[in-house]
């Protein structure tokens, strides 16, 4: 009985050749991304290599000057952020955008506050509601704050991070890209944005990390991609020995490597 051909899977997200520039600087110079569903991806790249612009291109801060993005197969066009929000794609910056003044709850629910009336020209907010919502969020990511009411600034630097992941992954978000996320956070705050990066996998999400600490990428990412002068030069899935791994990448940041020759880095 002759078998049948395995189904090639449809990556979640696809971006093809994207180019960008900034006048006379070439940011993006023929990128090509796959993220596969349920998928941790690293980004990694020295300073100006184009992670961010990249991932800002996916979001819709930028728009790309040439190349497609597929999402779930299909081809998009991304504008702006809220069309990216509208796709199911997330980014949760290095500066975490969060309003210190504000409570767990109101940050979980900003710009999509939950309207329970109106009187006159004012809404009224479903404050209930979103404190309850946002309750269940951290209780379903086992994240460790003892009230939705503490306002943010009281936090610490580890729980400000998983707030802003909440607050990315609460609204049936396909993919959450991750800016530095354990940048200047303490040892203990870095392995608890790690576990929670293992807990949003398990729960069925793909997820694009960028980070320098090639200590983070290589724990929690299935495959890792670098970029050099807005060129990709490896893209390959994370094993080894933590050395061998980090030899490997520092190899491929610093020119030393480039899987893609038919691109020659400058």
């Amino acid at each position: 009985m002759a078998m049948k051909p395995m189904t090639e899977v449809t990556p979640v997200v696809e971006m093809r050749n994207i180019k960008k520039s900034f006048a006379a600087v070439r940011a993006l110079r023929g990128v090509d991304l796959e993220l596969q569903h349920n998928e941790v991806l690293g980004l990694v790249g020295d300073n100006a290599a184009g992670k961010s612009t990249l991932m800002k291109v996916l979001s819709g801060a930028y728009i790309p000057d040439e190349g497609e993005i597929f999402i779930e197969g299909k081809k998009v066009h991304i504008s702006d952020p809220l069309s990216a929000r509208h796709l199911g794609i997330e980014m949760v910056y290095q500066d975490l955008a969060l309003v210190n003044h504000l409570d767990v709850a109101a940050n979980v629910f900003l710009g999509r506050e939950v309207i329970s009336a109106q009187l006159g020209m004012f809404d009224v907010m479903d404050q209930r509601h979103m404190e309850q919502e946002t309750r269940r969020l951290l209780d379903r990511l086992k994240i460790d704050i003892s009230s939705v009411r503490l306002d943010v600034e009281s936090l610490s630097g580890g729980q400000r991070q998983s707030v802003a992941i909440a607050r990315a992954t609460a609204f049936d978000a396909k993919v959450i890209i991750m800016d530095e996320p354990t940048a200047a956070l303490s040892v203990a705050a870095i392995d608890k944005v790690l576990d929670l990066v293992r807990e949003l996998k398990a729960q069925g999400c793909s997820i694009i990390v960028i980070s320098h600490r090639l200590e983070d990428i290589y724990q929690v990412s299935d495959r890792m991609i670098v970029l050099r002068h807005g060129r990709k030069v490896c893209d390959y899935p994370v094993a080894g020995d933590i050395h061998e791994f980090r030899e490997r990448v520092v190899a491929y940041i610093v020119g030393a490597r480039n899987d893609f020759p038919d691109v020659a880095v400058d």
